[in-house]
């Protein structure tokens, strides 16, 4: 029952919050800070009480039901899913204090979401999993728009077109995959896989499933959504969409991973190369970055990078029978999830505390606002140290671990050592990259002072800045960066998500990994005076020296590859389109035999006129765009029944 109230209380909990708004505005936000609390109290005792393999089947849902499971990396990722929301319900009625339209769509939105991604992270079988996640996909939408501005309405835009891409992409992985194995159960697929004569069938559903959650969780090339989304949405919804919603796509490549994939060395391949260039491709972006909420949102980017590189390493340590490997790379990936987490839940914040007083988020407007402001700086300066891998800090444990695992792959894998050196050095330079954008907007913030002596004087005014409960929830969350960072607890939640007391024994602090970690502090040190004071500082000031046509969506996803494909393809549809009406016409002339008749409606009495005007009235409809897409649409879900009826159903 705790796994049901656990799920499904948010959804009620939405429409009760509606209803509460549009009456009144502080019952709503009580309401709200009292229900995420709630699901924080339901997920720690779900963590202790059913952490040991519990399983529950819901039948009647999609004649398949809906199923659920309780491990110990379901049960944490239920707590931190709970204690992202919890914290950012506590921040949010500060931060639209002022704010007075849309308020009541976003509170329902966000407790559905919170139902849907509690929904994922409990899930039992792939087809839940897809279930929840395509909820999420369109509640989290109107967050991106929320604002209701030019741009993001294009952001939100393109988040939803990368979600629905995604979404058909990794239904169709999942009828492949049932339909090679029989089941789409976590308890029963890896059986069904080993059993599969063709693994190039499940190797082809995994890619598919590899695209859909990917395009969540914002891997290359499917990232476009992310830097765009993140500055137009409202700040406690960027640290969900951030913390979580990345992760969700995350959790979804790992189910597949462990459960089907996890010793297929073309899969692992891929992921590794993937992470690379994700890893790689959001520090440079958001080193260049000017924009403080696009920064971290590049830095998410690039986090995700390391976690898929983590997945990448695990697959292949997996395929060459390392043991050791498996036990070092599969725990570091799942702390560097649970760090990246909290991480981004304490900068999102820190950041909506900037947006909330300045309504302004570039680096010259912002800079110096933060020199008087402790609270804030103690808790930005544990994030940025944390996410930097610092020793001692959270973010140093996830990513010694993930380093570790990339060592021990270049002395097992000696086929592909020169490939996973380069890599290692990615994942080095990657860290110093991480290191120089994080202090660029520490320094920038709560160091320098504003070119504009009058600015910097009123920026360095006392009085508040944040009450008491956006103060409890943004110091509360900095908290677990140092606390996730002590070896003695880090290692324990790596030992209750992986289920392997292996990485009890590990010892972070060996003169080895601290020469790993410093070598990155060097690179990203010697960057930030080389990249960041030498070329975007000029002047004075910050400048943005990113390409502007090296834009991937508007390159790619916009440009002329894109716009010819859909010309091509409207003059395929087109062809086809005249061929019908030809035969149409054809049959009607012939064999109908069809004559020109006048228009007699007048001897039908009222329904002929009435028929006659009510089809003059439908032509701007039926030939209007609008109702061509609705058609469209309608027709997907048609075919995904279909789909769901033949690959699942029979």
């Amino acid at each position: 029952m705790l796994v049901v109230w656990l799920v499904f209380s948010p959804f009620i909990g939405a429409l009760i919050a509606y209803i509460l708004g549009r009456r009144n505005e502080k019952a709503r936000d009580c309401f709200a800070i009292v229900l995420t609390s709630l699901e924080l109290v339901l997920a720690v005792v779900l963590a202790f009480v059913h952490s040991g393999g519990a399983f529950l089947q819901m039948g009647g849902f999609l004649v398949t039901g809906l199923s659920f499971e309780v491990n110990g990396f379901k049960a944490a990722y239920a707590v931190i899913t709970a204690l992202m929301w919890a914290g950012t319900t506590l921040f949010a009625p500060e931060y639209f204090r002022h704010e007075k339209e849309g308020l009541e769509r976003y509170w329902m939105f966000i407790l559905l979401t919170l139902g849907a991604t509690e929904g994922v992270m409990l899930s039992g079988d792939l087809m839940t999993t897809f279930i929840f996640f395509e909820i999420l996909s369109f509640t989290s939408f109107t967050w991106v728009i929320h604002e209701q501005t030019k741009e993001a309405v294009k952001a939100g835009y393109t988040y939803l077109f990368i979600a629905v891409f995604g979404g058909l992409v990794l239904f169709m992985g999942l009828a492949l995959l049932y339909y090679e194995t029989g089941t789409l159960s976590y308890a029963d697929l890896k059986a069904a896989v080993d059993a599969c004569p063709d693994r190039g069938m499940i190797l082809a559903a995994g890619i598919c499933v590899l695209l859909g959650f990917g395009a969540k969780a914002g891997m290359f090339p499917l990232h476009v959504w992310l830097p765009k989304a993140h500055p137009v949405a409202p700040s406690p919804a960027s640290a969900l969409l951030s913390g979580i919603l990345t992760k969700v796509g995350i959790y979804g490549i790992l189910m597949i991973t462990l459960h089907a994939l996890v010793e297929d060395y073309v899969f692992g391949s891929i992921i590794l190369i993937a992470g690379m260039i994700t890893m790689l491709l959001g520090a440079v972006l958001g080193v260049f970055s000017v924009n403080l909420k696009r920064t971290l949102a590049c830095s998410s980017m690039s986090q995700i990078g390391f976690i898929l590189t983590g997945v990448g390493m695990l697959i292949l340590l997996s395929a060459a029978g390392s043991e050791e490997g498996y036990a070092i790379a599969l725990p570091g990936l799942l702390l560097h999830m649970v760090n990246h987490s909290i991480i981004k839940l304490t900068l999102f914040m820190c950041a909506g505390v900037v947006v909330m007083n300045l309504h302004k988020l570039n680096l010259d407007e912002i800079r110096g606002w933060g020199r008087k402001k402790n609270k804030l700086k103690i808790a930005f300066a544990l994030g940025a140290l944390g996410i930097s891998g610092v020793p001692l800090m959270n973010g140093y444990m996830s990513k010694t671990l993930l380093h570790e695992g990339l060592v021990e792959g270049i002395h097992l894998l000696e086929g592909i050592s020169g490939y996973l050196k380069a890599a290692e050095w990615i994942f080095l330079v990657s860290g110093g990259l991480t290191f120089c954008y994080m202090l660029k907007l520490f320094i920038c913030i709560f160091v320098e002072e504003n070119k504009d002596p009058v600015l910097q004087q009123k920026y360095d005014m006392p009085g508040a800045y944040m009450n008491l409960t956006s103060t409890i929830a943004i110091l509360g969350s900095s908290i677990f960066c140092l606390l996730l960072g002590q070896p003695l607890i880090s290692t324990r939640l790596g030992a209750f998500m992986s289920g392997n007391s292996h990485i009890l024994h590990f010892k972070a602090f060996t003169l080895t990994n601290l020469k790993g970690g410093a070598i990155s502090l060097c690179i990203g040190g010697i960057l930030y005076l080389v990249a960041v004071r030498g070329l975007l500082k000029k002047d004075g000031r910050y400048k943005d020296y990113w390409p502007k046509w090296l834009d991937l969506e508007d390159l790619v996803y916009r440009g002329i590859p894109a716009r010819f494909i859909f010309a091509l393809w409207c003059t395929v549809l087109r062809i086809v389109e005249m061929s019908t009406d030809t035969i149409i016409v054809l049959i009607r002339k012939t064999f109908m035999r069809e004559t020109r008749v006048r228009n007699n409606s007048h001897r039908f009495g009222l329904a002929g006129v009435m028929a006659a005007e009510f089809s003059e009235a439908a032509k701007p409809i039926v030939t209007n765009f609008t109702f061509a897409l609705l058609m469209t649409c309608l027709g997907i879900i048609v075919m995904l029944f279909a789909i769901f009826y033949f690959a699942v159903i029979l």
